[in-house]
């Protein structure tokens, strides 16, 4: 297989942005956790077009059948229990993918990130930006976007945050920001005014972290 033929093939297994922009910060053959992998659909990108070492943690059965048909290693797991399984610092990147607003305890499992990997990335959701906050100041109700497209009762979300919010709770742990990188969903037109105000025009943004 050339490498364009693999670029293609994972550029069609991460069309979401922020999943893309994830796997243009890894190394090649970096050993990788992936917590809350869902389908695989980004390991397998990893594997693909990185040579990494991958491995993922899913607690949906359905989710889990789909990586093993991709070919990617996963472990069934409750990311509201201790990762005990996984020793200390024995990954390069543990990536955290849309998931932190719907575990019980957000700053646990990010204690345990820091304490597997040497590094984490984080795909963090954000509740604050212009459209959510339009929707609930003139609305009155929860808001439903682009990048939040299910209705209050319908979503997993339990803790939604803001930016802000995860730069406050990151100083708390005395964990640090190595890069922030605010994005947006394909065709928002805030895209352009992210630079004004990444916690007002970012729908979504990436943190890569460390202790």
């Amino acid at each position: 297989m050339t490498m364009g033929m693999k670029i293609n093939e994972a550029d069609a297994l991460i069309a979401r942005s922020d999943l893309s922009a994830i796997s243009e910060m890894i190394p090649m053959n970096a050993k990788i956790l992936d917590l809350g992998c869902g389908s695989g659909r980004l390991l397998k990108a990893l594997k693909t077009i990185r040579n990494a070492k991958v491995m993922g943690v899913e607690r949906n059965q359905n989710k889990i059948i789909e990586c093993v048909q991709r070919g990617v290693p996963v472990v069934q797991a409750d990311l509201n229990e201790q990762l005990t399984e996984f020793p200390d610092h024995s990954y390069d990147y543990v990536i955290l993918s849309r998931t932190l607003q719907t575990v019980k305890r957000p700053d646990k499992l990010l204690n345990e990130m820091m304490r597997i990997g040497k590094n984490g990335i984080i795909s963090f959701m954000n509740f604050g930006q212009i459209e959510a906050r339009l929707q609930l100041f003139f609305g009155g109700h929860m808001p439903v976007t682009r990048s939040l497209p299910l209705k209050w009762y319908e979503t997993e979300n339990i803790h939604p945050g803001t930016i802000k919010d995860l730069r406050n709770l990151f100083r708390s742990l005395d964990i640090r920001i190595l890069k922030e990188m605010p994005i947006a969903q394909q065709g928002d037109l805030f895209k352009l005014l992210i630079p004004l105000s990444s916690s007002l025009f970012a729908s979504n943004c990436i943190f890569v972290i460390s202790k």
